[in-house]
């Protein structure tokens, strides 16, 4: 079958539009709800905190989004180099040395360097997850490129996920409790996983958690294919309007999956999975017909430029004080303003340097790539 091998903007987009949400665009809400007590902000900065466990907001979406466009990404850089002539155990190694290295970044940015005692570091990490259920997606994509066995695959984990919690003994419990403190997932990680748990009983970036997660990376992997599928086969927006049905489809089934098995972000529940994924195919057909079928595409700079350097101002964030060059930069005209038009500026002025910082690295073709 012959397939499209060009890169997708959209899709450098939308991993900017995500990532903005975690590099000031929350707290722009949060600020705004607070100086202005308008009803419509306030309602929206609620959708940028997390749920205390069970539940869902507009914020769980950020992390599993990031991950759903890693697995998009995959038939399109995997392909490419097979098509280049690159060996499968030349591409594994590849995907290994990925996912090795985003666990280590991972680590370093929870822990810092030889800062952190053997005992109190923790291991499980945002980018430590992306790294190995990205590893074992790309790893199921580069070995079985068939749909019908990826969806196979992708619904074993889910119904397996939920079984294992289900039906799992945690000493001392009643069987199948989901409570923090009694959930197969958060047991295994005590039992298991060295060092500090990030909720001192429970870590969302844990072990059993892990597998489903490579549900998510599965799900933006089969959003790739379809994408990549020949124009000549499947005409653009044909592919846009099937990842709309699809994410329906997903939201449907996820929402009804919650009522036995609840929407979940700290346990990356198999209906989470279902609900953040449709989310993520929802907001992805929507990029990919307004940039990429409409091509309107003179807005996209902005999200582009953090998009493309999307690891690296997820670290940056943790070493880099953007805050206190804004400051210099822009906090004495801002005192200018009232207290509340000051607050928002602040905002907006750490937002601007981080773009700033982001851009000098685009210009110059300044990449770290992984």
């Amino acid at each position: 079958m012959k397939e499209t091998k060009q890169r997708l903007l959209s899709l450098d987009t939308l991993r900017g539009f995500d990532m903005f949400w975690i590099s000031g665009g929350d707290t722009l809400f949060h600020v705004l709800a607070k100086v202005t007590g308008w009803a419509w902000a306030i309602t929206l900065a609620a959708q940028f905190d997390h749920p205390d466990w069970d539940g869902f907001t507009a914020y769980d979406c950020i992390f599993p989004t990031f991950l759903f466009m890693a697995g998009v990404s995959t038939p399109f850089s995997l392909s490419s180099r097979l098509d280049k002539g690159s060996t499968h155990n030349q591409l594994i190694a590849k995907i290994i040395q990925r996912g090795i290295i985003l666990v280590i970044l991972g680590i370093i940015t929870n822990n810092g360097l030889f800062q952190t005692p053997l005992a109190e570091m923790r291991y499980g990490s945002v980018l430590g997850r992306i790294g190995i259920a990205g590893m074992f997606a790309q790893s199921l994509y580069l070995y079985i490129p068939q749909k019908k066995y990826l969806w196979i695959i992708f619904s074993g984990i889910l119904l397996s996920y939920w079984l294992f919690m289900c039906y799992f003994p945690v000493p001392g419990c009643p069987l199948g409790s989901l409570n923090m403190e009694c959930n197969p997932a958060s047991y295994l990680d005590r039992l298991l996983l060295p060092g500090h748990l990030y909720k001192e009983i429970h870590d969302p970036e844990g072990i059993a958690s892990t597998f489903p997660a490579i549900s998510t990376g599965l799900l933006g992997v089969l959003a790739g294919m379809e994408l990549r599928t020949s124009d000549n086969l499947v005409n653009k927006n044909q592919k846009a309007l099937k990842l709309a049905l699809a994410g329906i489809v997903s939201l449907i089934i996820g929402i009804a999956w919650n009522f036995v098995f609840p929407i979940n972000k700290n346990l990356w529940s198999s209906s989470f999975v279902l609900v953040a994924g449709s989310v993520s195919i929802l907001l992805l057909a929507l990029f990919y017909w307004i940039i990429d079928v409409l091509n309107f595409r003179k807005w996209t700079l902005f999200f582009v430029v953090i998009g493309m350097n999307s690891i690296v101002i997820y670290m940056a964030n943790q070493f880099i004080d953007f805050n206190f060059t804004a400051q210099k930069l822009f906090g004495g005209l801002l005192h200018y303003f009232p207290e509340s038009v000051f607050s928002i500026g602040e905002v907006i002025a750490y937002i601007a340097v981080e773009w700033i910082f982001l851009y000098v690295l685009y210009c110059n073709k300044w990449f770290l790539k992984v």
